[in-house]
């Protein structure tokens, strides 16, 4: 066996000389000019393998750092705004309001009801998470993908499925552009004509910044093609910069597998946020916030004037042609200034899980979405068991989808279940569309 390897090897070494002999012959012949890179060409496109064992640990823990943070930002949902002529909410929290009792929001005169204090809110082994609208249409999402065996959902499954699993005559936990494109659904109208300005004139607030970002899992390490099949599902409640935003988003979570925990995660963070920016185009407002942002954080100012710079610049200057404060609750809703903030909260955290949320939750406006959206993506790149360890206790591996949606063959599922789903959606991702290669124990997946 061994003589056989050598010998294998050996043809192999002769065929690559004699190949890089006859490239030097042609050259000095002056029949051609070949060099490295046509060499290069002419060899098999890298690999990147990834064990599918580990990528289920992940997968649980992006549900699992998504419900930690989405429960947590919802203590300050919408305490702090900016003051407006209809709502004064006083100054911007800073991180010396961790810990302390919580305010009320624009809509209540008392605290919230989860928390009495800005804390991690966090639910033990025999708890359940429930369901909310940062994690309930990746779930809806997921499941379409996995029941429809497919890898891209046509327009007419995406309505199925929001019509199946969303109610319509109650409390439906849509609001603004998601409500609006459920109404349009309801009446027959396909995405992505549900986003239609003409149709849907909320098309930048509550959108599908917090609905999508679990597509960049289902094409690890590939953002170009996560963002093809990301396009319809962005675009069912988002367009123009809330749809780039949205693709910045999943841009970033298809790089996370690329993490390499030898080195630094904030250099990664940074990395591969430049990476997924080529999303925003040059000249829309989410391009000019995300180098606004980006610049105040290499500049050493601290997160709270970041924050604070942020809201001067976009809800009182209203610059960069952003122009949302006219809106309702000084468009505290909105895509941009959310995006904005959940810079800062990513930029600022460096990568450490809590202090990320920490910040997440204190910077303001529309609080839980900013924090759903990196708490799972550090709770993919941490995965759940060291989420627990962060934690130091067994935390709720149980979730309610039914608190919120419909129809689900269960009303409460798990997040190893629900790993296990994400798993056979990557398989199918990998064959149809990466032309890679599965095992039983890895994914072998061209890099281009």
């Amino acid at each position: 066996m061994i003589f056989l390897c050598r010998c294998v090897l050996m043809i192999h070494y002769i065929k690559r000389l004699s190949f890089v002999i006859f490239a030097v012959f042609l050259s000095f012949s002056g029949t051609v000019q070949v060099t490295a890179q046509a060499i290069a060409t002419a060899q098999k496109p890298k690999v990147v393998e990834l064990s599918r064992a580990e990528y289920a640990d992940q997968l649980a823990g992006f549900w699992l750092g998504s419900c930690i943070a989405n429960w947590t930002g919802l203590v300050t949902e919408m305490d702090k705004i900016g003051d407006t002529p209809e709502y004064k909410t006083g100054r911007f929290y800073t991180r010396e309001d961790w810990g302390k009792p919580d305010q009320p929001n624009i809509w209540s005169d008392k605290p919230s009801d989860l928390s009495p204090t800005i804390d991690f809110v966090i639910r033990g082994k025999d708890q359940t998470w429930g369901a909310d609208d940062d994690t309930d249409i990746e779930y809806m999402y997921q499941h379409l993908l996995a029941t429809n065996k497919t890898t891209r959902l046509t327009a007419e499954q995406i309505r199925q499925g929001w019509l199946k699993h969303i109610r319509s005559q109650e409390e439906n936990f849509l609001w603004v552009s998601n409500e609006r494109a459920f109404r349009l659904m309801e009446a027959g109208v396909l995405p992505p004509k549900t986003s239609d300005p003409n149709r849907n004139s909320e098309f930048e607030m509550i959108d599908a910044q917090l609905t999508t970002e679990i597509f960049g899992f289902f094409a690890p390490t590939r953002p170009d093609i996560v963002a093809q099949l990301a396009s319809l599902p962005i675009r069912t409640t988002a367009r123009k910069d809330a749809a780039w935003i949205s693709e910045f988003y999943v841009r970033m979570y298809a790089l996370a597998p690329l993490y390499d925990s030898k080195k630094s995660l904030k250099e990664h963070l940074i990395w591969s946020a430049e990476q997924a920016s080529v999303a925003l185009p040059e000249g829309s407002y989410s391009r000019a916030m995300y180098g606004f942002v980006k610049k105040l954080y290499d500049s050493g100012v601290t997160w709270e004037a970041a924050r604070d710079a942020v809201h001067q610049r976009y809800q009182v200057d209203r610059a960069d042609g952003y122009d949302m404060s006219q809106k309702p609750g000084n468009g505290c809703f909105a895509a941009g200034i959310n995006f904005a903030a959940s810079l800062v909260s990513l930029f600022y955290g460096e990568g450490d899980f809590k202090k990320t949320i920490q910040i997440g939750t204190l910077a303001g406006w529309d609080s839980d979405n900013p924090t759903a959206t990196w708490g799972g993506l550090l709770g993919f790149i941490y995965g759940q068991q060291k989420i627990e360890e962060i934690f130091d206790e067994p935390l709720s591996n149980r979730y309610q989808i039914h608190r919120t949606r419909q129809n689900f063959p269960q009303a409460f599922d798990d997040f190893g279940s629900m790993a296990k789903v994400g798993l056979e959606i990557v398989d199918r991702v990998v064959v149809e569309e990466l032309g890679g290669k599965v095992t039983q124990e890895n994914w072998l997946i061209p890099t281009d």
